[in-house]
């Protein structure tokens, strides 16, 4: 027969995998925003600037 603090264990287990996989996910999302935001605006400062001769 299993033991039930293994099994409480094995979820909580489960439960901080999911956690920190959806941290990571996160934190992925959020930098390529982010770089993608950086990159459009310096696109939109070469385009407004004056060309220098």
């Amino acid at each position: 027969m299993e033991s039930p603090f293994l099994g409480i264990l094995a979820l909580l287990a489960l439960v901080l995998l999911l956690a920190v996989t959806g941290g990571v996910g996160y934190l992925t999302l959020a930098d390529w925003r982010d770089r993608r935001r950086r990159e459009d605006e310096k696109r939109e400062l070469r385009r407004s600037s004056p060309k220098r001769r």
